[in-house]
This record gives structure tokens, C-alpha cells and sequence, in this order.
């Protein structure tokens, strides 16, 4: 039986692979939190690699403070950019499959349409460079290497945005959100069966893809969403970035296209409105 590891055990990816992997009984999954697999130090992961010998290491972990990485500069980039490389090497050595989650920060947000897996890159903050130097890094280093870039990811489990949402809509009697930067949620549940049904795969692709659910929307679209899911009277504002300001800049346009995934892997994707209702399913008791 192959063992599959993964990193990141308490976060929303790590979290709804937690339960999804149940349905995949022909691997050995062993989940590590930030105590049992630091990925800011190279210690604690070879730790870890000495001890599983995975067979498969998908990496859920990451700094994700997007924000706070303008100033926490050498941490995101121990964590997102150094040590995702290091982690390659020791895939390697096992002759093991890396499956590294990155993200549409890689990009600028100048595109018109959506972005193809082969694009530019061009990130316009700390965070996105950091995502790219580790994509970068693991696929110099390991020619068994799937990254997938997703955006907007949002769960039942952790801190997200819909979670945010829900909770200034009950707080308030209006909210304001920016209509200008567009994109597609994603679904962590979605991903996690995703990755799942990649590693089954009888096919051995590697390389870059992009995965979030279908659609096209702006950030205040989303927020409407949630309110008339909830049946919630909060008023929704849209307002520009301009009077939203964030220490990162953020891409205007993060749509990315999926057709690669699809291609390769056969996997389906849900739209980004049933997805959304059914993770609100699991949140409606504590709203």
C-alpha cells in the first residue's frame, strides 16, 4: 500500500482531505500538523521524511497571510519559496510524487482572459513571489512534481471568506465589498476529492495545473451569494479596491483556466453556486 502524507492537517485543504480520503482505501494517508511537520524548518520535515517514506506528499501547508507577508518577508519565504524546494529534493530521494498547492497570485491580474497554465508569470506581491519561487523550486527538483495553482479557497473548516462574511451580515446591517477584482471561488472539498482523484489516476502527468470551480465572478457577486443563501436583510455595498486599501496589492483578474486538469486528469468541476450551497449546508447550524 503506498503511503500518501500530508502537510498542513488543520488548515481548510488539509482539513476536507482529512475526510475525503476515506474514500480512497488503497492508500496509507498520514496527516501532520505545524507540531509534527514545521515547514519552516528543514529539520522537522526531514524528520518527517525519515520517519513515512511517503509514497506521495502533498503539501497543504503554507504561510497564507497574504498581507502580513510584506513585513514577515523571511518567513513566507522559508515556508512558501525555500523549503518547498528542500521538500522537492527529499521527494526525490524517495523517488516520491510532490503535489504543491500554489495560487493566481502568480500573476498580475492584467489578463483579459483566463489565465492558461503556461502564462506569464508576474506577481504584484510578496506573497505571489514567494508561491512562485516555490513552484519554481520543486519542479527544478523533482521531475515528479504536480503543482496546482487555485484561488479564492474557501471550507466549512478554517478561516475564509464566506465564514467572514456570514459573521458581518449577522453583525450588521450593511457591509461594503469590492466589485473590481474577478475570479472563481473554490471549493476546499472540491480540490481535496481533485487531488484525490489525481493520485488514483492511472495516468502519470506532471507539471502546472489550475483548479478552482467554474464561473466568473467579482468578490461582492460572491458576498451576494452568501446573503441570499442565508436568507440574511444585510445590505451589500460594492465598492472599488481603491477604497479598500490592503498593505498587498491584489490581481484585479484571477480567473484561471482549468481545461489542462480536465484534459489530463478527466476531473469535472462543480459551479462555484452549488459548491458554495453546499458548504453553507454544513454552516448553517452555527450561522
Amino acid at each position: 500500500m503506498q503511503t500518501v502524507l500530508v502537510s498542513g492537517k488543520n488548515g481548510q485543504l488539509g482539513s476536507e482531505l482529512l475526510n475525503a480520503h476515506v474514500s480512497y482505501p488503497q492508500f496509507k494517508f498520514i496527516f501532520l500538523d505545524r507540531e509534527e511537520m514545521d515547514l519552516s524548518s528543514q529539520t522537522s520535515i526531514a524528520q518527517a521524511f525519515d520517519k513515512y517514506n511517503p509514497d506521495y506528499f502533498i503539501n497543504c501547508g503554507a504561510y497564507t497571510l497574504v498581507d502580513k507577508a510584506e513585513t514577515e518577508k523571511d518567513l513566507s519565504e522559508k515556508i512558501n519559496g525555500e523549503n518547498v524546494g528542500y521538500i522537492a529534493e527529499l521527494c526525490k530521494g524517495l523517488n516520491a510524487t510532490l503535489i504543491h498547492i500554489s495560487t493566481d497570485y502568480v500573476f498580475d491580474g492584467n489578463n483579459k482572459s483566463p489565465y492558461k497554465t503556461d502564462d506569464k508569470t508576474n506577481p504584484v506581491n510578496f506573497y505571489g513571489q514567494t508561491k512562485l519561487q516555490g513552484e519554481q523550486a520543486a519542479l527544478a527538483k523533482n521531475d515528479k512534481t504536480i503543482i496546482i495553482r487555485t484561488a479564492w479557497v474557501y471550507s466549512s473548516f478554517g478561516k475564509n471568506f464566506v465564514k467572514t462574511m456570514l459573521r458581518l451580515m449577522n453583525e450588521k446591517e450593511e457591509i461594503s465589498v469590492v466589485n473590481d477584482q474577478v475570479g472563481t471561488p473554490t471549493y476546499a472539498r472540491d480540490l481535496a476529492i481533485a487531488i484525490c482523484e489525481i493520485i488514483s489516476s492511472d495516468k502519470k502527468e506532471y507539471g502546472i495545473y489550475h483548479f478552482t470551480n467554474s464561473g466568473i465572478i467579482s468578490w461582492f457577486d460572491f458576498a451576494v451569494e452568501i446573503k441570499n443563501l442565508a436568507n440574511l436583510n444585510c445590505k451589500v455595498n460594492a465598492i472599488p479596491t481603491s477604497k479598500f486599501p490592503t498593505p498587498a496589492k491584489r490581481p484585479h483578474y484571477s480567473v484561471l483556466d482549468k481545461s489542462k486538469i480536465v484534459e489530463d486528469y478527466g476531473i469535472q468541476l462543480r459551479d462555484w453556486k452549488d459548491s458554495l450551497k453546499e458548504c453553507m449546508s454544513y454552516l448553517q447550524p452555527i450561522v
